[in-house]
């Protein structure tokens, strides 16, 4: 199938990791996510969604292909921390004013930030501002999936 990209917003909240579980949570509670229904081993028979999380990750054909959303992200990454499988990694103010030539991003930003997440299994997030320059929401992407 191959890796696919994946872009959600979200309201603005100081607590980027907490962002991240509640959006994880919205995608999984929407079924938003990639699912084969059909058994490799048992053509005949349907697979049934998970019902919780842990259980998505139980199964063996996600575990090697993902959901192809930020499902597969598992964590927020900490400042100065390297980047790893599953991870997000939050747009560093250095980052933002190379690529869009201010720190305070915008929606209008989006296209020129976008490349910042260039490699598979890895997202990224920035906080977007309104007019007035405040925090109004965040922006996570990347690519997951096989």
């Amino acid at each position: 199938m191959g890796a696919s990209g994946w872009e959600y917003y979200v309201p603005y909240q100081e607590d980027l990791g907490a962002a991240l579980d509640a959006l994880r949570q919205k995608v999984f509670e929407a079924q938003d996510y990639y699912w084969d229904p059909w058994d490799e081993d048992n053509a005949d028979e349907a697979r049934v969604r998970p019902s919780t999380l842990d259980q998505l990750w139980e199964d063996e054909q996600v575990q090697e292909e993902g959901t192809h959303s930020i499902l597969d992200m598992h964590r927020m990454l900490r400042r100065g921390e390297d980047p790893d499988f599953g991870t997000v990694e939050p747009v560093q103010p250095v980052e933002a004013y190379r690529m869009a030539g201010t720190d305070r991003l915008t929606r209008a930003h989006v296209q020129a930030i976008e490349p910042l997440a260039g490699r598979r299994w890895f997202g990224r997030c920035a906080v977007l501002h309104d007019s007035h320059g405040c925090p109004e929401e965040i922006y996570f992407w990347g690519f997951s999936g096989d």
